[in-house]
């Protein structure tokens, strides 16, 4: 069974589905280490001070920030935890679109979502109403300290989670020199046969078809080498990560008041829903205090990037 990467909740209005991510794809590129060819030692990646020359240890290093030329401000891993714990736990669904909306090449990488403990009635929910409504959820999603856009899709009986590129992730082909007009534009000739050829290496979709086959020609040469006894050995070493999940809440109750909040916020946006004197607007402190963290963010991430614009103009 494949690990788990991460742990925590679809967010579906004010209904919270846990859920653990699973990685949807396995590495199948051959990975090579270096070794010194005087004694057959690994050669490793050493963390260098630049100043000194001399390697040091991970515990003394610290990840920071250049907000000034040679001027650094220091993040531990518990800054980047806190920097929006809510956010690091829970996959915050944005929105609804039609599949075929989305260019594929927004799409990125892959992964499987499972229903976590208490999770299986409202996993069950939404992959059958995204399955019946012929709609993929767009979320936002904080993995490994980076904030994804994502889109949640079924797949048979299971809900896939694949992360997207920002739309200022993907270059402007304006910059490109593509032939266009009269004078690059196919004869009726070559169209025709262009069309035929197409026609002939038309197939039903197969993946079992294609294969690196540049990969297995490798593996070929290192079972040879095997077999011939040309072999040394080498040692190797990794660690494992870990999540915690989020929290279930009725799931009927969630749902009616998800459903209740839309209709209000879409009667105030038309001018159709007026207050009572008799009710109050219903706000919370905990709401305000979302709306004011949500605005210190956005306003840190102005700083940040105005930062980073001048430093580059620099």
């Amino acid at each position: 069974m494949a690990r788990v990467i991460w742990k925590g909740a679809i967010a579906f209005g004010l209904v919270n589905v846990p859920i653990v991510l699973h990685a949807a794809t396995r590495v199948t590129r051959l990975d090579f280490d270096w070794i010194d060819k005087r004694d057959n030692a690994p050669v490793g990646y050493q963390r260098i001070n630049k100043r000194t020359g001399k390697p040091i240890d991970s515990e003394h290093i610290v990840k920071g920030y250049e907000y000034e030329k040679g001027d650094y401000v220091f993040l531990s891993d518990e800054d980047f935890k806190r920097a929006n714990t809510a956010a690091t736990q829970s996959v915050d669904v944005l929105s609804f679109v039609k599949a075929d909306e989305v260019p594929l090449y927004y799409f990125d990488t892959p992964y499987y979502l499972a229903p976590d403990k208490r999770g299986a009635k409202g996993y069950a929910l939404f992959r059958e109403v995204l399955r019946k409504s012929g709609l993929i959820a767009l979320a936002s999603v904080v993995l490994h300290t980076r904030q994804y856009l994502a889109a949640i899709l079924p797949l048979d009986d299971v809900l896939m989670l694949v992360t997207m590129r920002y739309a200022d992730e993907i270059r402007d082909a304006g910059e490109l020199d593509i032939p266009t007009g009269k004078e690059s534009a196919p004869s009726a000739r070559e169209m025709e046969m262009a069309s035929r050829l197409l026609e002939d290496m038309t197939a039903p979709w197969d993946p079992e078809l294609y294969r690196d086959e540049y990969r297995d020609d490798l593996i070929a040469t290192i079972e040879e080498k095997i077999e011939s006894g040309r072999t040394h050995a080498v040692d190797e070493t990794d660690s494992p990560p870990r999540r915690q999940s989020g929290k279930v809440i009725d799931l009927m109750s969630m749902l009616q008041r998800s459903i209740d909040e839309r209709k209000d916020s879409s009667r105030k946006s038309t001018g159709t829903g007026k207050k009572s004197e008799n009710r109050p607007a219903r706000k919370t402190s905990k709401t305000a205090s979302k709306k004011s963290a949500a605005k210190k963010s956005s306003s840190s991430r102005k700083t940040a990037s105005t930062t980073a614009r001048k430093k580059k103009s620099a």
